[in-house]
Protein backbone atom coordinates (compact mmCIF):
# COMPACT_ATOMS: atom_id res chain seq x y z
CA UNK A 1 0.00 0.00 0.00
CA UNK A 2 1.35 3.42 -0.88
CA UNK A 3 1.70 5.59 2.18
CA UNK A 4 1.17 9.31 1.74
CA UNK A 5 1.54 12.13 4.22
CA UNK A 6 -1.88 13.41 5.05
CA UNK A 7 -2.47 17.12 4.86
CA UNK A 8 -5.27 18.99 6.55
CA UNK A 9 -7.58 19.73 3.64
CA UNK A 10 -10.56 22.07 3.88
CA UNK A 11 -13.78 20.07 3.65
CA UNK A 12 -17.15 21.54 2.79
CA UNK A 13 -20.31 19.57 3.51
CA UNK A 14 -23.42 20.88 1.81
CA UNK A 15 -26.60 19.41 3.31
CA UNK A 16 -30.07 20.50 2.24
CA UNK A 17 -32.55 19.54 4.95
CA UNK A 18 -35.30 19.17 2.37
CA UNK A 19 -34.69 19.23 -1.37
CA UNK A 20 -37.36 19.38 -4.04
CA UNK A 21 -37.95 21.01 -7.39
CA UNK A 22 -39.21 24.58 -7.09
CA UNK A 23 -40.47 27.10 -9.57
CA UNK A 24 -37.97 28.91 -11.75
CA UNK A 25 -38.99 32.23 -10.20
CA UNK A 26 -38.23 31.01 -6.68
CA UNK A 27 -34.95 29.43 -7.78
CA UNK A 28 -33.82 32.83 -9.09
CA UNK A 29 -34.78 34.68 -5.92
CA UNK A 30 -31.29 35.26 -4.52
CA UNK A 31 -32.50 37.15 -1.46
CA UNK A 32 -34.78 34.27 -0.45
CA UNK A 33 -31.97 31.79 -1.07
CA UNK A 34 -29.59 33.71 1.18
CA UNK A 35 -32.15 33.83 3.99
CA UNK A 36 -32.48 30.02 3.87
CA UNK A 37 -28.71 29.41 3.81
CA UNK A 38 -26.53 29.02 6.88
CA UNK A 39 -22.72 28.78 6.85
CA UNK A 40 -20.87 27.39 9.87
CA UNK A 41 -17.11 26.87 10.16
CA UNK A 42 -16.15 24.34 12.84
CA UNK A 43 -12.93 24.58 14.92
CA UNK A 44 -11.34 21.79 12.85
CA UNK A 45 -11.81 23.77 9.63
CA UNK A 46 -14.86 21.84 8.42
CA UNK A 47 -17.25 24.21 6.67
CA UNK A 48 -20.97 23.43 6.71
CA UNK A 49 -23.25 25.10 4.17
CA UNK A 50 -26.92 24.31 4.83
CA UNK A 51 -29.76 25.40 2.59
CA UNK A 52 -33.31 24.73 3.81
CA UNK A 53 -35.92 23.83 1.20
CA UNK A 54 -38.83 22.23 3.11
CA UNK A 55 -40.80 21.16 0.05
CA UNK A 56 -40.04 17.45 0.60
CA UNK A 57 -39.04 15.30 3.64
CA UNK A 58 -35.60 14.44 2.25
CA UNK A 59 -32.12 15.92 2.39
CA UNK A 60 -29.17 15.72 0.03
CA UNK A 61 -25.54 16.26 0.95
CA UNK A 62 -22.37 16.93 -0.98
CA UNK A 63 -19.05 16.53 0.79
CA UNK A 64 -16.19 18.27 -0.97
CA UNK A 65 -12.62 17.40 0.03
CA UNK A 66 -10.08 19.92 -1.24
CA UNK A 67 -7.65 17.28 -2.52
CA UNK A 68 -7.62 15.43 -5.83
CA UNK A 69 -5.40 13.88 -8.48
CA UNK A 70 -3.20 16.96 -8.63
CA UNK A 71 -2.16 16.19 -5.04
CA UNK A 72 -0.97 12.65 -5.84
CA UNK A 73 2.69 12.14 -4.86
CA UNK A 74 5.21 11.88 -7.69
CA UNK A 75 5.30 8.38 -9.15
CA UNK A 76 2.09 7.33 -7.42
CA UNK A 77 -0.77 8.70 -9.49
CA UNK A 78 -4.18 7.26 -8.68
CA UNK A 79 -3.85 7.60 -4.90
CA UNK A 80 -6.63 10.21 -4.64
CA UNK A 81 -8.91 7.88 -6.59
CA UNK A 82 -7.93 5.00 -4.32
CA UNK A 83 -8.88 6.91 -1.20
CA UNK A 84 -12.22 7.79 -2.77
CA UNK A 85 -12.92 4.06 -3.00
CA UNK A 86 -11.52 3.35 0.46
CA UNK A 87 -14.04 5.75 2.00
CA UNK A 88 -16.74 3.16 1.31
CA UNK A 89 -14.88 0.29 2.98
CA UNK A 90 -16.05 1.13 6.47
CA UNK A 91 -14.47 2.27 9.71
CA UNK A 92 -13.23 0.83 12.99
CA UNK A 93 -16.90 0.22 13.87
CA UNK A 94 -18.48 -0.45 10.47
CA UNK A 95 -17.51 -3.28 8.12
CA UNK A 96 -15.75 -5.47 10.65
CA UNK A 97 -16.61 -8.26 13.06
CA UNK A 98 -13.55 -7.69 15.27
CA UNK A 99 -11.46 -4.61 14.50
CA UNK A 100 -8.61 -5.22 17.02
CA UNK A 101 -7.97 -8.63 15.43
CA UNK A 102 -8.49 -7.25 11.92
CA UNK A 103 -5.95 -4.48 12.56
CA UNK A 104 -3.30 -7.11 13.33
CA UNK A 105 -4.27 -9.08 10.23
CA UNK A 106 -4.10 -5.96 8.03
CA UNK A 107 -0.61 -5.19 9.33
CA UNK A 108 0.49 -8.67 8.23
CA UNK A 109 -1.01 -8.06 4.79
CA UNK A 110 1.23 -4.99 4.45
CA UNK A 111 4.33 -6.85 5.63
CA UNK A 112 3.84 -9.78 3.28
CA UNK A 113 3.01 -7.53 0.34
CA UNK A 114 6.14 -5.43 0.89
CA UNK A 115 8.28 -8.59 0.79
CA UNK A 116 6.56 -9.86 -2.35
CA UNK A 117 6.75 -6.48 -4.09
CA UNK A 118 10.44 -6.08 -3.30
CA UNK A 119 11.24 -9.44 -4.90
CA UNK A 120 8.96 -8.77 -7.87
CA UNK A 121 10.67 -5.45 -8.64
CA UNK A 122 14.17 -6.95 -8.76
CA UNK A 123 15.65 -6.43 -12.21
CA UNK A 124 18.57 -8.73 -11.48
CA UNK A 125 18.55 -11.89 -9.42
CA UNK A 126 14.81 -12.38 -9.09
CA UNK A 127 14.11 -15.83 -7.65
CA UNK A 128 11.00 -17.37 -9.24
CA UNK A 129 10.53 -19.94 -6.47
CA UNK A 130 10.91 -17.35 -3.73
CA UNK A 131 8.54 -15.01 -5.56
CA UNK A 132 5.88 -17.73 -5.67
CA UNK A 133 6.31 -18.41 -1.95
CA UNK A 134 6.05 -14.71 -1.10
CA UNK A 135 2.92 -14.39 -3.22
CA UNK A 136 1.39 -17.35 -1.40
CA UNK A 137 2.18 -15.74 1.98
CA UNK A 138 0.60 -12.49 0.83
CA UNK A 139 -2.53 -14.24 -0.44
CA UNK A 140 -2.84 -16.18 2.81
CA UNK A 141 -2.55 -12.93 4.78
CA UNK A 142 -5.28 -11.37 2.63
CA UNK A 143 -7.55 -14.34 3.18
CA UNK A 144 -7.00 -14.14 6.94
CA UNK A 145 -7.83 -10.42 7.01
CA UNK A 146 -10.90 -11.00 4.87
CA UNK A 147 -12.40 -13.21 7.60
CA UNK A 148 -13.15 -10.09 9.65
CA UNK A 149 -14.73 -8.09 6.83
CA UNK A 150 -18.45 -7.46 6.48
CA UNK A 151 -18.53 -6.55 2.76
CA UNK A 152 -20.29 -3.33 1.75
CA UNK A 153 -21.74 -2.76 5.22
CA UNK A 154 -21.23 1.01 5.05
CA UNK A 155 -23.36 1.43 1.92
CA UNK A 156 -25.80 -1.21 3.10
CA UNK A 157 -26.55 0.69 6.32
CA UNK A 158 -27.21 3.86 4.33
CA UNK A 159 -29.43 2.10 1.77
CA UNK A 160 -31.44 0.28 4.45
CA UNK A 161 -32.25 3.71 5.85
CA UNK A 162 -33.47 5.12 2.55
CA UNK A 163 -30.29 6.43 0.95
CA UNK A 164 -30.36 6.79 -2.85
CA UNK A 165 -27.78 7.95 -5.35
CA UNK A 166 -24.79 6.82 -3.27
CA UNK A 167 -21.69 7.76 -5.20
CA UNK A 168 -18.41 9.68 -5.26
CA UNK A 169 -16.08 11.31 -7.74
CA UNK A 170 -12.42 12.30 -7.98
CA UNK A 171 -11.21 15.21 -10.10
CA UNK A 172 -7.88 16.97 -10.46
CA UNK A 173 -8.52 19.31 -7.54
CA UNK A 174 -11.14 17.70 -5.31
CA UNK A 175 -12.93 14.55 -4.18
CA UNK A 176 -16.71 14.55 -3.69
CA UNK A 177 -19.14 12.23 -1.88
CA UNK A 178 -22.93 12.47 -2.09
CA UNK A 179 -26.34 10.82 -1.67
CA UNK A 180 -29.89 11.65 -0.52
CA UNK A 181 -31.80 10.31 2.51
CA UNK A 182 -35.09 10.82 4.37
CA UNK A 183 -34.84 13.90 6.60
CA UNK A 184 -35.36 11.83 9.76
CA UNK A 185 -32.06 10.05 9.04
CA UNK A 186 -29.90 13.19 9.18
CA UNK A 187 -28.30 12.13 12.48
CA UNK A 188 -27.38 8.73 11.01
CA UNK A 189 -25.81 10.42 7.98
CA UNK A 190 -23.75 12.68 10.25
CA UNK A 191 -22.46 9.61 12.11
CA UNK A 192 -21.59 7.70 8.92
CA UNK A 193 -19.89 10.62 7.22
CA UNK A 194 -17.90 11.71 10.28
CA UNK A 195 -16.75 8.15 10.97
CA UNK A 196 -15.40 7.51 7.49
CA UNK A 197 -13.55 10.83 7.52
CA UNK A 198 -12.15 10.53 11.05
CA UNK A 199 -11.69 6.75 11.35
CA UNK A 200 -11.28 5.17 7.89
CA UNK A 201 -9.95 1.62 7.61
CA UNK A 202 -8.16 0.68 4.40
CA UNK A 203 -9.45 -2.87 4.30
CA UNK A 204 -9.54 -4.79 1.00
CA UNK A 205 -6.99 -2.28 -0.35
CA UNK A 206 -5.36 -4.53 -2.93
CA UNK A 207 -8.67 -5.97 -4.07
CA UNK A 208 -9.96 -2.43 -4.63
CA UNK A 209 -6.73 -1.39 -6.32
CA UNK A 210 -7.52 -3.86 -9.08
CA UNK A 211 -10.89 -2.12 -9.52
CA UNK A 212 -9.31 1.33 -9.72
CA UNK A 213 -6.72 0.15 -12.25
CA UNK A 214 -9.44 -1.40 -14.40
CA UNK A 215 -11.41 1.87 -14.29
CA UNK A 216 -8.33 3.68 -15.56
CA UNK A 217 -7.89 1.15 -18.37
CA UNK A 218 -11.50 1.62 -19.46
CA UNK A 219 -11.73 5.41 -19.07
CA UNK A 220 -8.23 6.55 -20.03
CA UNK A 221 -5.94 3.92 -21.52
CA UNK A 222 -8.62 2.60 -23.91
CA UNK A 223 -10.07 6.01 -24.79
CA UNK A 224 -8.43 8.13 -27.52
CA UNK A 225 -10.09 11.25 -26.11
CA UNK A 226 -8.47 10.62 -22.72
CA UNK A 227 -4.98 9.89 -24.03
CA UNK A 228 -3.74 13.23 -22.71
CA UNK A 229 -3.94 11.88 -19.16
CA UNK A 230 -1.50 9.05 -19.86
CA UNK A 231 1.37 11.31 -18.82
CA UNK A 232 0.27 10.62 -15.26
CA UNK A 233 0.61 6.90 -15.55
CA UNK A 234 0.29 4.86 -12.36
CA UNK A 235 3.47 3.25 -11.06
CA UNK A 236 4.16 -0.37 -12.02
CA UNK A 237 2.50 -2.68 -9.53
CA UNK A 238 2.88 -6.34 -8.82
CA UNK A 239 0.19 -8.43 -10.53
CA UNK A 240 -2.01 -9.79 -7.75
CA UNK A 241 -4.79 -12.33 -8.30
CA UNK A 242 -8.01 -11.32 -6.57
CA UNK A 243 -8.49 -13.16 -3.29
CA UNK A 244 -12.05 -14.30 -2.68
CA UNK A 245 -13.54 -13.96 0.81
CA UNK A 246 -12.83 -16.98 2.98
Amino acid sequence: MVKVKRRIAPIAMIAACAIALTSAAKAQDLASFEKRTTVKVLPNGLTLVICERPEAPVFSFYTLVDAGSADDPDGASGIAHMFEHMAFKGTTEIGTTDYPAEKIALAKVETTYAAYDAEYRKRVGQNAEKLAQLLKSFQDAQAEAQKYVIPNQFSQIAEENGAVGINANTTEDSTQYFWSMPSNRLELWAYLESQRIAHPVEREFYKERNVVQEERRMRSDSSPSAAWSSSSSPPPTSPIPTVAPA
